[in-house]
């Protein structure tokens, strides 16, 4: 059993305007084996949450807490982080030019779990992952994102969590850009990972369309870097059918 343990997080941000306050006392709890969807308006946190929890250096902890298994990964650097368990799907996967995604794939493999795969279990297991999530076998000999599609880029973030088998991932809106066969294929990888390993997912979106594919089992509404309400799956079919503005109500 892992557990993510959030506690009173307060997060802020530099801007040409100066600092400011994005995340104002997030409280949550992500076990083993759960799907948690994040969804809310443009600017609530959601992303926010996502990358100060996977350390990047943009985002200041201002106070609260963040613990994996009751470890602290605020005081750890983001390959620390990797290594505990905290895997980060990102919204706008970066491109790595001058690294093959095998290349790429195996040293973080290596990374992880401290020795190298043995090579031909190894190769195997890609080419199974690649062919699951309908890619090329060539695919692995590009280099990392470059010239991909936003479809192919969404793919390779889920096919790493398939292949490096984390104990908690984050999912920032993962769901952006995709059309309906290559959402149906990352939703898939998703749920193989639950199946296979069973993480806890943070499942970060603005709709509910991948929440048909990917089923949660919390739903939690961030407004104003809080969290306003929370429920079960119901409470995605109320905010497809009412959206957010009801939280702006005076």
């Amino acid at each position: 059993m892992t557990t993510l343990e959030i506690k009173d997080l307060h997060v802020t941000v530099e801007t040409p305007e100066g600092t400011k306050k994005i995340l104002k006392g997030v409280n949550l709890t992500v076990n083993s084996g759960e799907i948690h969807a994040i969804m809310g308006p443009n600017g609530s946190g959601k992303s926010t949450l996502a990358y100060a929890l996977a350390g990047h250096p943009k985002y200041e902890i201002e106070s609260g807490e963040a613990l994996l298994d009751g470890e602290s990964i605020l005081e750890m650097s983001p390959d620390e982080r990797a290594k505990a368990g905290l895997f980060l799907a990102m919204q706008y996967p970066i491109e790595v030019t001058g690294v093959t995604v095998s290349n790429f794939l195996r040293t973080a493999k290596t990374a992880i779990d401290g020795q190298a795969p043995k090579l031909r279990s190894w190769v195997k297991e890609v080419r199974e992952a690649t062919e699951n999530f309908r890619m090329d076998p060539a695919f692995a000999e590009r280099d990392v994102n470059v010239g991909f599609s936003g479809g192919e880029k969404k793919r390779l973030e889920i096919l790493q969590l398939e292949l490096l088998k984390p104990s908690m991932a984050i999912l920032d809106e993962t769901d952006s850009g995709l059309d309906v066969d290559a959402l149906r294929v990352v939703s898939d990888g998703v749920n193989r990972a639950l199946d296979n390993t069973g993480l806890g997912v943070l499942l970060i979106t603005h709709y509910t369309r991948i929440l048909r594919y990917i089923k949660p089992d919390f739903v939690h509404v961030f407004v104003d870097g809080r969290i306003a309400e929370q429920g079960g799956p119901d409470l995605a079919d109320r905010l497809e059918e009412e959206g957010y503005d009801r939280y702006f109500k005076n």
